[in-house]
């Protein structure tokens, strides 16, 4: 008679229930796994027909079936060893036939019968929740991580012969609190009061922040570019739950939730060398995984030297910076991973990095080469540019400290609270469309007269046109004004002039 057991598996994000059914019947002794499987999931044959014996149970000389549906869905990883444990050892009358339709079992199983841990356990549990199971089994390593879903019943398990004992007998495993978890601590950061001077590219950063707008730093080496990105996680607003459940999705299918802080609790920033590869930024590879441009989701990407990136690297991230989404297609089918990051660049203005001063060693040419590495389709998505300049001996030798980042941040958060009223949603001005900039960004007659002789000086594109009131729409909520003003919409211009890049 056949016995169903539940499991899930994972493809990129998306959670998908699957049933594994188990079969005893007469036959060559064999174990027979079916249902469109990668490798990794074949291989179980022997991790299970070993963990079961090593249990302390006897295999039968019987032939078994394993069935995993659906069949049209190809499945990856080692989540479905316990699921398959469970069945077979139900086949043979080890665990009672009694319902386990509200179960679902996730879990490695090593030869001696451990449970090991997995990757994806929390979008899995999410999955399962939202499919109406009220129980998941999970390896104890995982179960921090899977208690942040709080509407299933946790339950931790070490080994086989634990899990069989709790479902034969009273010995009970105990369900995990909920209340359990704990957030990811939080790193070091740079802070801005130890910035000296750099009074405009604090006030972009802030800007940037607010909105999540996509910032250019650049100017000589040494002038505080790096330090200044750094400095960007000390002032970014805060996650929503809904969002750090997001986040920590991503980092459980990338491996990176570690310990028992199984929560990513502030924004992420992701730094990236610049002899990064397209599928280690984006994605990929046979069966897409998330790059570092998914890992950076809700949060910052920084590129330091974003010039020296190779031009299909940067070229890649176009699609991701208007779409909010990293797609990929494959035989395999189309994958697709969350990507709305705020995209953050440094870079010198030549390729010595002394120009416009009279030490820069390059020719035209040379400075009009290095800079056009940066496209215009790219840079059209630039929404602020800011130039750091070299700090003279008196601010760097300051005794009383700047604005701290704590402070800014109060500021930045305010503005952030001031759009998700405005938006009725978590939603950045970042992220405003077309319709939504017409309601909220509105200029008035000033205003729009100083637009269009923007527009005309500047040529600028209708994507570029948007992003300046994009921009002018944040600085009139760090302003505290429900209306565009003037002065709101000539700061964003200042920012927004793609030509200080182009200084040749």
């Amino acid at each position: 008679m056949v016995k169903i057991v539940y499991s899930a598996g994972l493809k990129c994000l998306e959670g998908y229930i699957v049933q594994v059914e188990a079969d005893l019947s007469d036959g060559m002794p064999a174990m027979d796994l079916v249902g469109y499987l990668g490798s990794e999931v074949k291989e179980a044959r022997e991790r299970v027909r070993t963990a079961i014996k090593n249990s302390g149970y006897d295999m039968p000389l019987k032939r078994i079936t394993l069935n995993l549906a659906p069949a049209d869905i190809k499945k990856y990883g080692t989540g479905f060893d316990l699921a398959m444990a469970v069945g077979i050892l139900k086949t043979l009358g080890v665990i009672p036939d009694r319902p386990t339709e509200d179960a679902v079992f996730l879990g490695e199983l090593n030869l001696s019968g451990s449970v090991c841990p997995i990757r994806g356990v929390l979008p899995l549990v999410l999955h399962a929740m939202r499919a109406g199971f009220k129980r998941c089994y999970v390896p104890k390593e995982n179960a921090v991580e899977a208690a942040l879903v709080t509407q299933m019943e946790i339950l931790p398990v070490s080994s086989l012969a634990e899990l069989a004992e709790h479902l034969c007998t009273e010995n009970r495993i105990a369900p995990i609190q909920n209340s359990d978890h704990a957030e990811t601590l939080e790193d070091e950061t740079c802070d801005l009061k130890y910035v000296h001077g750099q009074m405009i590219a604090k006030r972009g950063l802030e800007i940037a922040a607010s909105g999540m707008h996509n910032v250019i730093l650049f100017g000589e080496p040494g002038s505080g570019k790096s330090m200044l990105s750094k400095c960007i996680p000390s002032i970014l607003p805060p996650m929503t739950m809904e969002e750090k459940l997001e986040v920590s999705s991503i980092y459980s299918v990338a491996g990176k939730l570690t310990g028992t802080a199984a929560l990513i609790g502030k924004r992420p920033f992701v730094s990236v060398h610049h002899t990064v590869t397209d599928v280690a930024l984006i994605g990929g590879g046979a069966y897409p995984r998330a790059g570092l441009a998914a890992l950076a989701h809700k949060g910052v990407l920084f590129l330091d030297e974003m010039p020296e990136f190779k031009r299909s690297a940067l070229e890649a991230l176009r699609q991701p910076l208007e779409d909010r989404m990293i797609r990929i297609s494959r035989n395999l089918g189309n994958f697709s991973y969350p990507a709305d990051f705020m995209l953050v660049g440094a870079m010198n203005p030549c390729p010595c990095g002394a120009y416009p001063s009279a030490s820069c060693s390059c020719t035209f040419v040379q400075r009009k080469k290095y800079l056009e590495r940066l496209s215009k389709p790219l840079l059209d998505r630039i929404d602020l540019c800011i130039e750091v300049r070299n700090p003279s001996y008196e601010e760097l030798n300051l005794s009383s400290l700047e604005e701290d980042s704590a402070t800014v941040a109060k500021r930045v958060k305010a503005a952030m609270e001031r759009q998700f009223c405005r938006f009725s949603k978590p939603r950045f001005n970042s992220q405003m469309d077309a319709q939504e900039i017409r309601g909220f960004c509105e200029p008035d007659e000033e205003g729009k007269k100083i637009m269009e002789k923007a527009f005309e000086k500047y040529r600028l594109s209708a994507r570029g046109y948007h992003r300046i009131l994009k921009v002018a729409r944040t600085i009139a909520d760090l302003d505290e004004k429900e209306r565009i003003g003037a002065d709101h919409l000539i700061e964003a211009i200042r920012f927004r002039n793609a030509d200080l890049l182009k200084m040749v």
